[in-house]
């Protein structure tokens, strides 16, 4: 089932598409705080986006570009300023298509089970885990922190997705070892230790201090 996130101010609005939406089997959340918008798109991870223009504290174009910094996940404008000016501008921004208002609904549908097929059917789901600010995207292994992204290395990624998917918990350095390079044996230790070390560096001069702790003599977790 396809999760969408629907940015639209008029409650009337985006719970009308939400219903509609879910008797056609698709799985929608309306977006409540819009002067947080990313955060709802992360805390939700959805496969589309259905944004609105004219919102609240930031408008739909700064919410596409700051999406577009984390995410290739496809965005569908929805708005009544339909010239166009605001359609290429719509496009240039990062947008995948645009629904001019009034819509009718069924066409609405249509247009995102079309953006869902061109985008899924031969692409894995676009995974997003966030951790105080950092958002790591599995699906390109990228690292993003306040609209940065920071390189990451294979080892680098493998550490991080394996502490984000087990926040709140230990990773055993031997568990670890595993991930990195598949085995726990003929791997010294230390090199472990060199490799945390190194990320730890990369993180804390992108302004992450502290994200990843040491339980000695056990091994680490992001809390």
């Amino acid at each position: 089932m396809h999760k969408i996130l629907i940015v639209e101010d008029d409650n009337i609005i985006s719970k009308t598409i939400k219903n509609h939406l879910e008797t056609w089997g698709c799985e929608a959340e309306c977006v409540e705080d819009f002067e947080n918008v990313l955060s709802a798109f992360v805390a939700y991870d959805p496969q589309l986006v259905l944004l609105d223009i004219a919102l609240p504290f930031f408008n739909g174009y700064y919410w596409c570009t700051e999406i577009r910094k984390i995410s290739k996940v496809p965005i569908i404008f929805i708005s009544s300023a339909s010239d166009s000016m605001n359609i290429v501008m719509a496009v240039n921004m990062g947008g995948d298509d645009f629904i001019a208002k009034p819509f009718d609904l069924d066409v609405l549908t249509a247009k995102v089970q079309a953006v869902l097929r061109r985008s899924y059917d031969f692409a894995g789901k676009t995974n997003l885990l966030e951790h105080n600010g950092a958002i790591l995207n599995t699906s390109d292994a990228s690292l993003t922190y306040n609209g940065l992204k920071i390189e990451l290395t294979k080892n680098d990624y493998k550490i991080l997705q394996t502490l984000m998917e087990n926040k709140g918990q230990t990773v055993s350095r031997d568990a670890l070892m595993i991930k990195l390079w598949e085995t726990d044996s003929f791997v010294d230790e230390n090199t472990l230790t060199v490799n945390v070390t190194r990320l730890r560096r990369k993180l804390e001069a992108a302004g992450l201090n502290d994200f990843i702790t040491t339980k000695k003599g056990v091994g680490y977790l992001v809390e």
